[in-house]
């Protein structure tokens, strides 16, 4: 292997680097993603809904004030700042958790464009030593120009390798920045439409309701 990366020229080396930070960012991103399943506490998001259903909304934030369930940290910050701007702190705080997600998205994908690049260009400086090497010897022309191919090629291959290989936790990592969007959306969604139920005047017809139970009571 160091042989081959040897024949493959000088521009062998920024491919390497491009490997080495394309591994880095998907590992630190795995361990991230591992962690947060971890983190996450459906039956917290829960009561706080259903707190915040009932009214009561100190003891919602009581119940996911130290959790570290991503929707939840989401929905506590929201019903915080809830006397402001309910909707504008339900954005804010998504785009928090969700930028938490994204990280590291950017580096992979310049990475799967730039690694093919890198491996083209290898082989055009490739092609361009292997003609430099004929000068005026044209009965070994056949012969230095397929080497010289034949060394070109390899720095395309591993920046193809390096572009394919990357692409796939890059998928994974977009897939599970949606399914976080999504989660966040349905349970920020959910609390909205709750709290408005809650401060909705009720009509007369309710409110003719309520005294017929109290006097019945």
């Amino acid at each position: 292997m160091l042989e081959i990366f040897q024949r493959g020229g000088p521009i062998m080396w920024p491919i390497l680097l491009t490997s080495i930070v394309a591994l880095t960012v998907t590992i630190e991103r795995l361990i991230f993603i591992y962690r947060e399943k971890r983190k996450r506490s459906l039956s917290t998001v829960e009561e706080i809904l259903s707190r915040a259903e009932e009214g009561e909304m100190e003891a919602a934030i009581a119940a996911g004030k130290t959790s570290e369930d991503f929707v939840a940290r989401t929905l506590i910050y929201a019903l915080t700042h809830r006397e402001t701007a309910l909707s504008n702190a339900l954005l804010r705080a998504a785009n928090r958790e969700l930028k938490r997600f994204g990280r590291g998205l950017a580096v992979l994908d310049t990475i799967i464009t730039l690694a093919p690049l890198l491996g083209l260009l290898g082989t055009v400086t490739g092609m361009i030593n292997a003609f430099g090497m004929l000068k005026g010897e044209e009965l070994s022309a056949p012969t230095a120009i397929t080497g010289g191919v034949a060394e070109a090629l390899i720095a395309t291959a591993f920046g193809l390798g390096i572009a394919i290989t990357a692409l796939i936790p890059f998928n994974y990592l977009n897939a599970r920045l949606e399914d976080a969007r999504h989660e966040i959306e349905d349970s920020a969604s959910h609390l909205e439409l709750l709290l408005l139920r809650k401060s909705k005047p009720k009509t007369f017809i309710g409110k003719v309701a309520d005294k017929i139970a109290e006097k019945v009571g």
